[in-house]
């Protein structure tokens, strides 16, 4: 049986492995956010 104790135990296992991940790219997060935010500049823009 799956309980909640095991779902509650995954989802904190996946989170530390996604801290791990983005504290190892510290810089990812901003190139990945770059080409949205040039959009939204431009979009400003034009109002």
């Amino acid at each position: 049986m799956y309980t909640i104790e095991m779902a509650y135990a995954r989802m904190r296992q996946l989170q530390d492995e996604a801290n791990r991940s983005r504290a190892a790219r510290p810089f990812g997060s901003a190139s990945r956010l770059a080409p949205l935010r040039a959009r939204f500049a431009r979009g400003a823009k034009k109002n």
